[in-house]
């Protein structure tokens, strides 16, 4: 039996590349959730405006999905700004970074995705940039060696990072202005499905927008996935192309999708944990030799979510599933065990 893709996780794929561009909000009062960072971001960026300087660099954390790349070309855009992307595994050499740096004009946004990846040469260039915009770089070794200086015009540094423990201190503390993202709620993610029915001409109710944000995991970016993979399964299943609740059961069902956003991997794990495990406590590295996964990926990908709903402890011995893990996968079983055990 053919494997199915994973369409929660699968990776920015070029469909997603092109749509998710048209479908970012492009100023801070379209950007829907997050209420208190993008508030405090507002005030950010108007009193730099208003003191006619580059705004502090920012540093945006959280799972993957949540806004921290729409966030940075929206900064870039409040403050009229121009802005250069790259990502932390992207920058080899110190000197890829020193070209991009002398590249940028004042006031300019530099956005560095998965920053916590910077190697640790890299890394120690970017202190002397970001606090006295300045670059010194030597060139040969021993007697023939000699220091360039390079002056830098005034920029702004965003860095994005799923991973905010593995960024080092001496660059978490160079940042002005630190901001988390956490999961949004299901009433915030129907807002945003709606928003992009309208750019991509999809019509949809209210109501099946919010099934659809019950099972995007609290993150918009799955949210703008499935509302295209349903518009799919619409216009194919259906003779009117609009999306009603039994399309989107149809295709969830289709898509391995429970009713609260998880797919096969993460039943699998939760599976793995009960009938191998006993429910844990058990370590990541085993739970990812089993599952013949990275660690990184159930770190990043996988547990954020399951941790968040309730369906996984992290102990100091391990993860360990909860009772509210195996009710879910287990249903009707779970519950009769539990009452036979109040019983007796």
């Amino acid at each position: 039996m053919e494997e199915k893709k994973r369409i929660l996780f699968s990776q920015e794929a070029e469909e997603d590349n092109v749509y998710n561009l048209s479908l970012r909000p492009e100023k801070l009062d379209d950007f829907i959730g997050q209420a208190d960072l993008i508030e405090n971001l507002k005030v950010s960026l108007k009193a730099a405006k208003q003191r006619r300087e580059p705004v502090e660099h920012i540093l945006l954390s959280g799972p993957p999905g949540l806004g921290k790349t729409t966030l940075a070309y929206i900064v870039a855009k409040e403050m009229n700004a121009r802005i250069a992307i790259t990502s932390g595994p992207a920058i080899e050499r110190a000197g890829d970074l020193i070209g991009i740096l002398t590249n940028l004009e004042k006031g300019d946004i530099f956005f560095i995705d998965e920053i916590h990846r910077l190697s640790k040469t890299v890394e120690e260039f970017l202190y002397p940039a970001m606090e006295n915009f300045k670059v010194d770089f030597v060139v040969d070794k021993g007697p023939y060696a000699k220091t360039i200086n390079f002056s830098l015009k005034p920029f702004t540094l965003i860095g994005a990072t799923t991973r905010s423990g593995l960024l080092t201190s001496p660059l978490r503390d160079r940042f002005g202005i630190l901001h988390h993202l956490d999961f949004y709620d299901p009433k915030d993610l129907a807002r945003i499905i709606i928003n992009s029915s309208r750019k991509l001409n999809i019509i949809i109710d209210e109501e099946s927008a919010s099934e659809i944000a019950r099972r995007a995991r609290g993150t918009p970016r799955i949210a703008n996935r499935l509302l295209r993979r349903v518009r799919d399964f619409a216009q194919v299943k259906t003779e009117n192309n609009n999306i009603s609740k039994d399309t989107i059961f149809d295709a969830m069902s289709s898509l391995g999708i429970d009713d609260i956003g998880l797919d096969e991997i993460d039943r699998k794990m939760i599976r793995t944990l009960d009938e191998f495990y006993k429910g844990g406590p058990v370590g990541i590295e085993t739970i990812a030799a089993t599952l013949n996964e990275e660690t990184d990926t159930i770190e990043d990908v996988i547990e954020p979510f399951l941790l968040k709903i309730g369906l996984l402890k992290r102990t100091p011995r391990g993860r360990e599933l909860t009772p509210a893990a195996l009710r879910h996968i287990k249903g009707k079983e779970y519950k009769e065990k539990e009452t036979q055990k109040e019983l007796y």
